[in-house]
Order: structure tokens, then C-alpha cells, then sequence
């Protein structure tokens, strides 16, 4: 399946990085379209093998993605659609949650509702210094519904995830930080650049072992302590078994750099 673009999600490929760009102007809403654009570029990217990371962020330098597309929500006109909207964002995130290969939200803007939700459902999250991040989906008398009441207290801790939620208050990008829920903080103008790098990083090492890791980690995450280490140990059986470990180990003894061939 070929990286191919579509009218409101862009994708190209840096460095076997490929950077996804929720363009839908002015602020990026997303909208069922959106939804479906950006779930068949995840497919094809889990199937592309020259893609060792991924990045997401917003066209513009307005928005990240400022939510779900209001007036899109508001011609829904029954609770059956209205769940229907909550399953498609749902399994669009989870999809991308569960990407073999690391994810990387470089959030350049407005980051709110389904925007936020977006953002959690990636690995990893670098916020420019001006971004404002939030739920405020109780000011129109609903709740989130793509993952904002599970992942929200999973990244930042229940009580303060049911402040966000109940008020609808929008936080500062350091406040965030603070809190845990982004890993970095840099200038609005060096977002990108600065998860380009860190993909640039992470690509160089081998990308069986990053997937295994991922895996590790998210069978692990919501269950006991014992399930996840049972599948922390059957990936470090898959993971030995590489020719990449074999070469890791080989150039480390040999004091020089790895040369991973992810396999």
C-alpha cells in the first residue's frame, strides 16, 4: 500500500520518517473525512517498510488540531450517529496507538479536544512554548469521545485528568509538561525540527527492537505486573534472536557504531 496523501491529511517520507500533516484549514478540525484520511495512511504506513518512525502535526501555525469539526457535530441526529462518530475517531486513534513504529506528535499549535486526543494517542509529544492544550468539550454539554476520559488520567492522574475534563479549562504547553502529559517543550518555531530530530534518533536504532518495546509496553500498560512481564520476556526472546541484537552487541564489543539492518 503506497504512502499516498489525501485531500485533508498530506504524508511524505524525510529519512525514512514519515511526517503526516492533518491539513484542513483554518484549524485543522477533523471531521469524518479527516478521520478516514488519516486511518488509511496509518494502515499503509504499518505496512511500508522504508518508514522507521512517524511524526503528526497540523498544516499551519495556527493549530495542531483545534477538535472535532462542530458544525459536522452538530447535524448528528441520533444517539446511534452519535456513537458511531465516537467508535470512527476511536478506532482511528487506537490504530495509530498500536503502530508498530514510534509516533511522534509535533504539536505546533491549538491542541484541543479531539486534538488532544489525537496527541495522547501518539508515543511520544513535543510542544512549541505558545500551544494550549485541553478537553473542553463539557462547555457544549458533551464529553470527549475519542479517548480523552481513558488516556487523559493514564498520562496526568485521575484527579487532575477530572478537572480538565469537568471544567473544560485550557493549560499552557508548560503546564503540560509539568504534568507529564507532553515529553518536551521548545520554541513554537522549532517544533518540527526538533521531532525531526529525535526521529532522526530513534530511526537509527534497530527497528525490530523499537517495535518489540512498543509492544512490550502496551500489552503491559493495563494489566498486572506479571502479564507484562511475561511479555516483556517474550519480546526480548523474539528481539535476541535478531540479526540486529547480534550486531548491536558485536559493535558495542568492537567500540564502534551499529549498523542495523532491522531484521
Amino acid at each position: 500500500m503506497a504512502l499516498i496523501s489525501g485531500q485533508n491529511v498530506k504524508v511524505s517520507v524525510e529519512e525514512r520518517v514519515a511526517i503526516v500533516t492533518i491539513d484542513h484549514r483554518p484549524v485543522n478540525a477533523l471531521d469524518r473525512q479527516t478521520l478516514q484520511e488519516l486511518g488509511q495512511i496509518v494502515e499503509a504506513i504499518e505496512a511500508e517498510p522504508i518508514v522507521k518512525v512517524v511524526i503528526v502535526t497540523g498544516g499551519g501555525s495556527l493549530a495542531f488540531v483545534a477538535g472535532a469539526d462542530i458544525k459536522e457535530v452538530s447535524q448528528i441526529t441520533s444517539p446511534q450517529e452519535a456513537q458511531g462518530m465516537a467508535a470512527l475517531g476511536q478506532a482511528v486513534f487506537l490504530k495509530l496507538q498500536r503502530l508498530s513504529k514510534p509516533v511522534i506528535a509535533a504539536i505546533n499549535g491549538v491542541c484541543l479536544g479531539g486534538g488532544c486526543e489525537l496527541a495522547m494517542a501518539c508515543h511520544i509529544r513535543i510542544s512549541g512554548d505558545r500551544a494550549r492544550f485541553g478537553q473542553p468539550e463539557i462547555n457544549l454539554g458533551i464529553i470527549p469521545g475519542w479517548g480523552g476520559t481513558q488516556r487523559l488520567p493514564r498520562l496526568i492522574g485521575r484527579a487532575k485528568a477530572i478537572e480538565w475534563i469537568l471544567t473544560g479549562d485550557m493549560v499552557t504547553a508548560q503546564e503540560a509538561l509539568r504534568l507529564g502529559l507532553v515529553n518536551h517543550v521548545v520554541p513554537q518555531d522549532q517544533v518540527l525540527k526538533a521531532a525531526k530530530d529525535l526521529a532522526r534518533k530513534i530511526a537509527s536504532k534497530g527497528g525490530v527492537a523499537a517495535a518489540q518495546a512498543l509492544r512490550a509496553i502496551e500489552l503491559g500498560m493495563d494489566r498486572p505486573l506479571e502479564e507484562g512481564l511475561a511479555a516483556e520476556a517474550e519480546a526480548f526472546r523474539q528481539v535476541s534472536a535478531t540479526g540486529d541484537s547480534k550486531e548491536g552487541i558485536r559493535a558495542f564489543l568492537e567500540k564502534r557504531q551499529p549498523k542495523f539492518q532491522d531484521q
